[in-house]
């Protein structure tokens, strides 16, 4: 089994900008068939991809709603993923979520990946 441990977040001032991090552990976790991928989610709702990225090809992708404003890239030797969310806006608010999944194909469904991170509350205020 893979463990993803987040840190980062907490409170940003709308215009701001925070990183998250997500780290791997575990034998599991093949470089080359991984895919990382990082969600968020508020009450209510269920879980908005956000970007991922293919450990092997440092392929990313994201969701429409971020792109221009997000950056996710990984350490390869500290086997880490960084979000880094810029221009933060009020309705980026919500519980971040890192999750790696095998053989992942369409990265922004949440069901394609087996392993998550704890979560980690971004809060974004006027």
């Amino acid at each position: 089994q893979i463990q993803l441990v987040q840190s980062g977040g907490g409170l940003v001032q709308v215009g701001g900008s925070l990183s998250l991090n997500c780290e791997v552990f575990g034998r599991t976790f093949n470089r080359y068939r991984n895919t990382v991928g990082w969600f968020r989610q508020t009450p209510g709702k269920e879980r908005e991809f956000v970007a991922a990225i293919r450990w092997y090809s440092g392929a990313t992708d994201y969701a429409d709603s971020v792109k221009g404003r997000v950056t996710i890239s990984r350490d390869n030797a500290k086997l880490t993923v960084d979000l880094q969310i810029n221009s933060l806006k009020s309705e980026d608010t919500a519980i971040y979520f890192c999750a790696t999944g095998r053989n992942v194909i369409s990265t922004e469904i949440s069901s394609e990946y087996e392993d998550w991170g704890q979560g980690t509350q971004v809060t974004v205020s006027p």
